[in-house]
């Protein structure tokens, strides 16, 4: 207080994480939640009723494709995306750098979205490229309200569209989307695209094998049942997804941070 006048000003923390222009901002991410996903939120007894998202009961969407629910308008699109990107400012490095990725020169990021990921890998490894590949929509999104770097190429439909021989294939934050078919089913596509020797990392935030934790991961489990097919698993879980698919040397890294890092080899 100054003459019966009161000041205020941010902590160093509220001005790196909740102050818009900081390049370490969590704005987007909240106004997604804010937006979106607290309205799915609303009807979680339901989906635990139900066992299936409840975009239909939040905002009357009865698509089958859980995608056109995520990208119903530009404005939402643009806003999931810069929420996906965010936590990169956070934790983008740390799962890149949980192992040494410097023999893989040709990278393919499966689901990829704005690039914000693939930005970190260039400048951990600037000596190998990236190819993204994601929905058509989110590519043309990406391209005009992201800048991102000359050396990542944008494809599209990675279901459905053939995959770039690669070294490495990212899959971070994907196979926690979907059922364990789907899931096989597009690790399979992977290994047979997968050059020998290369390998496929999985970002994923792993629970515990007796499900007691951490609570991030129980949370984000439970968001997975509101908005899509998919859940969180265990590091048990993963390795067998990936040893079922034909990868071998499985090695899991928890981070310390929100997501950790599974490593398969071909």
């Amino acid at each position: 207080m100054k003459n019966n006048e009161a000041f205020f000003s941010n902590t160093d923390v509220s001005n790196m994480y909740l102050v818009k222009s900081s390049p370490r901002s969590f704005y987007q991410m909240m106004m997604y939640y804010s937006k979106t996903i607290y309205m799915c939120w609303h009807f979680l007894p339901d989906a635990i009723r139900e066992g299936k998202r409840q975009y239909e009961r939040a905002f009357g969407i009865t698509s089958e494709d859980i995608f056109k629910d995520l990208y119903r308008s530009e404005e939402e699109t643009v806003s999931f995306m810069h929420h996906m990107e965010s936590i990169w400012h956070i934790c983008g490095k740390d799962v890149l750098a949980a192992f040494d990725l410097s023999s893989f020169k040709e990278i393919c990021d499966i689901g990829g979205c704005s690039g914000g990921l693939a930005k970190h890998f260039l400048s951990l490894y600037p000596s190998s490229s990236v190819t993204i590949m994601d929905l058509p929509e989110v590519v043309q999104m990406a391209k005009k309200h992201f800048i991102t770097d000359g050396d990542i190429v944008f494809l599209e439909d990675f279901f459905n569209d053939p995959l770039p021989e690669s070294d490495l294939y990212i899959l971070a934050r994907i196979i926690h989307d979907w059922t364990e078919d789907k899931c096989l089913r597009l690790l399979n596509k992977i290994y047979k695209s997968c050059r020998p020797g290369g390998g496929v990392l999985l970002v994923e935030a792993l629970l515990n094998e007796d499900r007691s934790g951490p609570l991030s991961s129980q949370m984000f489990s439970l968001n997975m049942l509101l908005q899509t097919e998919g859940k969180e698993r265990s590091a048990s879980e993963y390795h067998k997804l990936l040893a079922d698919s034909g990868f071998r040397e499985i090695q899991v890294k928890a981070t310390g941070k929100f997501y950790d890092a599974v490593l398969g080899k071909k």
